[in-house]
């Protein structure tokens, strides 16, 4: 048996730089090596965890300096946590590194002309930002150092995944991502918990009563709770809801699913109502928007308006256009600019969002949006267009993975006068632009900060017809 190699400890190495994905980087030699919880600035010693023939994977054991740079982070729960990753430089820091993402990904995978970039808009909020939360029961708490060498009675959780171990929980007691009374609501849910004996669940055994808990807030001031459990038990069921009714009487919906399946995802399952009602009401300016628990909605709701006011200033309407919402989800940017438009033809491959689309429309007597449930990839075809009309305006606001190379061919082949790309992936956004670089020619391109904190950010691209 061969022996086992050492991994290098590389000492000294100054942070000279953050990549795509978020993490700090050093270089020695040819070889570049990536952290984590450092910034530009910062002299480090790195023991290396994973090589490769031209790049490393390392983590810092110890700091000889700290950058200027760095800022202290707010959080108990920093690094361990895997959210807000970001919290140790300063926000200004931070929007000028998410700028550089966008620019660097898109002159490096897209390899198109671009103009220069407009300056990123930044959150308002740094904290306190998201309308939703999922927290997981666990009864395999993280432990720190010292409670793996004391005699533990308490292993239960309630809160986040720590990265990289599905298993494990980190038992959250404060969260500065979503406002108040979310901790209050999470806290008094895990102490009720625990006093009455509720089982935790078990994620390898497969059981235990508690499996998650959903919190949803809205800026009108509404609230939605959803817990989770694994199996029915109308006695422990009953008593924890109705102390959480009587203890937040503000909730306007207080809902529950059983799910016994293999994965936490409730999209699948029947999802009841205790009491309230099935929805809480969000507002972007005059619109109203029905938010269900299934619902897809922008996490950050006031940098969600900036980001589709963005989109409408790009689409100039001028009240006689067709335009079409490829990746229209619940039908938001649809609604949004659908009074300065002729017809919004929104696409969508999940039904249940389509359904949401058009209530949404209904609820604010918006007549002129027409919504298709289906793979954009199918419907997307010249018969479709000859349909509903060819489009002078196509919005796509697709996932991660970008366009699939049919609907990219479908637009170039559509006649439309102006795309409005809205990307959460620079990435593949820049893969999809250079596709489209033979019918259009990318004219502005806007980032927008939705996640202070992560390395996480959305771009607004503007391309024109070439030739008409």
């Amino acid at each position: 048996m061969g022996r086992k190699k050492i991994k290098p400890l590389y000492e000294r190495l100054e942070i000279v730089d953050i990549g795509s994905e978020g993490k700090a980087i050093a270089k020695t030699g040819d070889m570049i090596v990536f952290t984590a919880l450092a910034v530009p600035g910062d002299i480090v010693d790195l023991q290396v965890v994973k090589t490769r023939k031209k790049y490393a994977e390392a983590i810092v054991t110890q700091f000889h300096k700290f950058s200027d740079d760095r800022a202290n982070y707010f959080c108990e729960h920093f690094g361990v946590c895997g959210g807000c990753k970001w919290q140790i430089l300063p926000y200004e820091k931070q929007l000028f590194y998410k700028q550089k993402q966008v620019r660097d990904q898109l002159q490096r995978i897209g390899k198109i002309e671009l103009p220069e970039l407009l300056p990123i808009l930044g959150s308002e909020k740094n904290t306190f930002y998201r309308n939703k939360l999922e927290f997981t029961f666990s009864n395999k708490r993280w432990l720190t150092y010292e409670e793996l060498n004391s005699e533990i009675e308490n292993k239960n959780a309630l809160g986040f995944h720590v990265p990289g171990l599905f298993d494990k929980i980190i038992n959250i007691n404060k969260c500065w991502l979503q406002p108040e009374p979310s901790n209050k609501i999470r806290n008094f849910i895990y102490h009720y918990a625990l006093e009455n004996r509720l089982s935790f669940f078990d994620i390898r055994e497969k059981k235990g009563f508690l499996r998650t808990l959903i919190i949803r807030t809205s800026t009108t001031g509404e609230i939605m709770v959803i817990l989770s459990f694994f199996y029915e038990d109308i006695k422990l069921r009953e008593g924890l809801l109705s102390a959480v009714k009587k203890e937040f009487p503000e909730i306007n919906s207080l809902l529950y699913v059983i799910n016994s399946k293999g994965n936490d995802t409730i999209t699948d399952q029947s999802i009841e109502m205790y009491s309230g009602r099935e929805f809480i009401l969000e507002q972007m300016e005059e619109l109203k928007f029905e938010i269900g628990p299934k619902s897809f909605y922008q996490t950050n709701s006031e940098q969600a308006c900036n980001l589709y006011k963005v989109v409408r200033e790009f689409a100039q309407l001028q009240g006689n256009e067709i335009v079409y919402d490829l990746y229209t989800g619940t039908g938001t940017i649809a609604n949004f600019v659908a009074k300065h438009a002729k017809k919004v033809i929104g696409i969508e491959y999940v039904p249940e969002a389509i359904e949401d689309a058009r209530k949404n429309s209904a609820l604010n007597n918006i007549t002129n949006t027409v919504f298709y449930a289906g793979d954009i990839k199918s419907v997307l075809n010249n018969d479709f267009y000859l349909n509903n009309g060819f489009p002078d305006i196509i919005i796509t606001d697709p996932p991660r993975a970008g366009m699939h190379d049919d609907v990219v061919t479908s637009i170039n082949n559509s006649g439309a006068q102006k795309i409005i790309y809205v990307s959460c992936n620079p990435a593949t956004q820049a893969r999809d632009l250079a596709l489209l670089d033979s019918e259009y020619r990318v004219t502005k391109i806007q980032p927008v900060d939705m996640f202070p904190h992560t390395h996480h950010v959305e771009n607004v691209v503007l391309l024109k017809k070439r030739f008409n």
